[in-house]
């Protein structure tokens, strides 16, 4: 599928980047080297009529990625993500890309669902809405079950939308190839690499199952978090191409007017969203990786509503630990320390001076901390952070790249909910509550626990395990080129060991 015949699709994207102004702006936030632009353009102007005109009242890259359907609409929302990729620029401009289009009709829902579920629709859902949402890769219908009358959401995938979606991930590996080939500069951004992380969360959300454990995981951490609830997933009514769920009633998070006639303390609803975050990210390792407003609803006794689970974060709980001694150093404006985390976890190189690296943190953090106590951002402090660290060596980090662009996300939340909160004092309790909980006496003691219930597990087994790791010592790398040799290392074997490795060296050579 990855071969030539692929070369038509991708000059009709070229041909479509060109003709909406993106190809200038895509070459510069990936430092295109000139010999790959010439070639490009060279290639694809001359069929710059063949590309899709797309929306004139929007920016060129998010415009382009719009017109050429939904597999390059997921494609500019996972790039969103990689700011160190993309740059923050091109990054801020896919971040607020539509995933919005056409509906498919009722007709064929039903049709996806019953072939999903093996029964006809009707005889499982009732009062079956036309869709109320359409995105790239599925739509939203709104029912109630037949059975019990309880309103739900039935999710649905577009139909062929994973034949449409490998087509166009084919035409990307060809394109990466391509990239690689002719702008040997471009090799640092690692494009094949770049291509299979959007391979990998593409399939994940093209199997609606997963994304429903996604969710039931996600419930289950949550369980306990107060003014926060996620709609229930309704198990037997989903499948691979079909997820059915309870129904979030409330007002859209994005709707301030309907926010207050309702009657809610927008101020305090800031306060939680962000709160909420910063618990899921930093206490349980799991969050919503797409938690913006069309993502979140209040429901009228005030809890906060999330759903759409089909891009999650997560961190172990090391990374956890060092993001937030991270955090706490900058609350407390301890660069020094911030630094030593750096260096304790090897983020940066051994070989860098810490002084100097405390003294670049500090210049980092002065500036964002003299401003208002208002207009001091999380996000932009990660932002800058990750700049510092990689003029220091630091290797580009997934998943903490992911976190600060939620984070980002996040704080657009809370702030257009509250334009006068206060990020960083809204998060100091969860940040020092994690502190005290993770990194102490009592974390210790907790770990320590952990690792003697890992070595009693293992306790039968560590003296054959610790006798294997020796006997591995003791033998040669290369079988013995003679007999002769085989025979005196044997008794050598015999003196040094009492037999054990004699006999390794014995079933060794009869192997």
């Amino acid at each position: 599928m990855r071969g030539p015949h692929n070369l038509w699709r991708l000059i009709r994207t070229g041909a479509t980047l060109e003709r909406t102004g993106a190809m200038r702006a895509v070459m510069d936030a990936l430092d295109a080297p000139r010999p790959l632009r010439i070639v490009l353009r060279g290639v694809v102007w001359p069929f710059r009529w063949l590309g899709y005109k797309g929306d004139p009242g929007m920016p060129p890259a998010t415009r382009a990625l719009s017109a050429l359907g939904p597999a390059y609409i997921k494609f500019g929302q996972v790039l969103s993500t990689r700011p160190d990729v993309v740059g923050d620029e091109l990054a801020n401009q896919l971040r607020v890309l539509q995933d919005k289009l056409p509906p498919f009709s009722l007709a064929e829902a039903k049709r996806s669902i019953e072939t999903e579920l093996g029964v006809p629709a009707d005889d499982i859902f009732m009062e079956i809405s036309e869709p109320v949402a359409a995105a790239s890769i599925a739509q939203v219908h709104k029912a109630r079950v037949r059975d019990t009358g309880e309103a739900v959401a039935i999710k649905v995938l577009r139909p062929g939308i994973e034949r449409a979606f490998r087509k166009d991930i084919d035409a990307f590996y060809l394109a990466a190839t391509v990239i690689e080939l002719l702008g040997p500069k471009a090799r640092r951004l690692r494009p094949m690499d770049v291509i299979t992380h959007f391979e990998g969360v593409v399939m994940g959300e093209l199997d609606l199952r997963l994304e429903a454990s996604s969710a039931s995981e996600f419930a289950a951490n949550t369980a306990n978090d107060e003014g926060f609830t996620l709609p229930e997933i309704k198990w037997p009514h989903s499948g691979r191409r079909v997820m059915t769920m309870g129904w979030a009633e409330g007002q859209p998070m994005g709707d301030n007017a309907a926010l207050d006639a309702a009657g809610h303390d927008r101020a305090v609803l800031g306060e939680r969203v962000l709160q909420l975050f910063l618990n899921h990210a930093l206490r349980d390792g799991f969050f919503h990786a797409d938690m913006h407003q069309g993502n979140l609803k209040v429901a009228p006794d005030g809890d906060i509503i999330a759903y759409d689970f089909g891009i999650m974060g997560h961190i172990d709980e090391y990374t956890r630990r060092v993001y937030a001694e991270i955090l706490y150093g900058f609350i407390r404006k301890d660069y020094k320390r911030v630094a030593e985390v750096h260096f304790e976890a090897g983020y940066v190189p051994a070989d860098q001076d810490v002084d100097e690296f405390a003294r670049a943190l500090r210049a980092v953090g002065e500036p964002i901390f003299g401003l208002d106590a208002t207009k001091v951002s999380m996000g932009r402090l990660l932002s800058y952070l990750f700049e510092v660290t990689e003029r220091f060596g630091m290797e580009t980090r997934t998943e903490l790249i992911l976190l600060q662009r939620t984070m980002v996300v996040v704080e657009g939340v809370a702030r257009s909910l509250n334009p006068q909160i206060n990020i960083w004092k809204v998060a100091q309790p969860v940040v020092e509550n994690y502190i005290r909980q993770s990194i102490g006496p009592k974390a210790l003691a907790r770990d320590l626990g952990k690792t003697a219930m890992v070595l009693a597990r293992f306790g039968p087994r560590l003296p054959g395990l610790v006798e294997a790791a020796l006997i591995r010592q003791a033998l040669p790398p290369e079988p013995p080129a003679t007999r002769e040799t085989w025979l005196l290392w044997l008794g050598a074997g015999l003196s040094a060991s009492g037999g054990a490795v004699a006999m390794a060296a014995l079933i060794y050579l009869l192997d």
